[in-house]
């Protein structure tokens, strides 16, 4: 009987690692999305446009934050996809919370109440995703094999 009870302990906790894992790349998936659409906007968009947009804002700032978020939307997803190198996944999405607050104080700066549910929804997101990635589940490192198939990673520490 104790062993039907630890089985059922374990799928369960199976299943609930398995929902965390979908969870988790369903909000790289959608920050990703977000902060590549955004970022791609904000590098060609022409500057007087941009300047429009935005006003206030130096155009050489507004670019910086254009290339860092398609940094970070490639950040989010790649290493975590392949495997290589993916502790800089919770990193991006560190990245992500630091950009959402620093939003967060713009928009509240300029009065810009209407723009506070996305920065809050985001930047929930982002945090879910570097506590997650960071803590509850996170990414191994791929194993290297030469030619022959011999492990090349014996004797380095993770």
């Amino acid at each position: 009987m104790e062993f039907h009870s630890t089985s059922s302990t374990v799928s369960r906790a199976a299943a609930t690692g398995r929902g965390l894992r979908i969870a988790l790349w369903s909000a790289q998936i959608v920050l990703a999305i977000v902060f590549a659409l955004a970022g791609g906007m904000k590098v060609s968009t022409p500057a007087a446009e941009l300047a429009k947009m935005a006003p206030g804002f130096p155009l050489a700032l507004l670019r910086f934050i254009g290339i860092a978020e398609l940094a970070g939307a490639i950040g989010i997803i790649l290493p975590a996809l392949t495997r290589i190198a993916p502790r800089l996944t919770p990193l991006a999405a560190s990245g992500f919370v630091i950009v959402m607050a620093s939003a967060g104080v713009l928009h509240l700066a300029h009065g810009q109440f209407g723009e506070m549910g996305v920065v809050v929804v985001l930047g929930a997101l982002a945090y879910f995703v570097a506590w997650g990635r960071f803590k509850l589940a996170p990414i191994a490192r791929r194993e290297r094999h030469d030619v022959a198939g011999l492990h090349l990673d014996e004797g380095r520490q993770p």
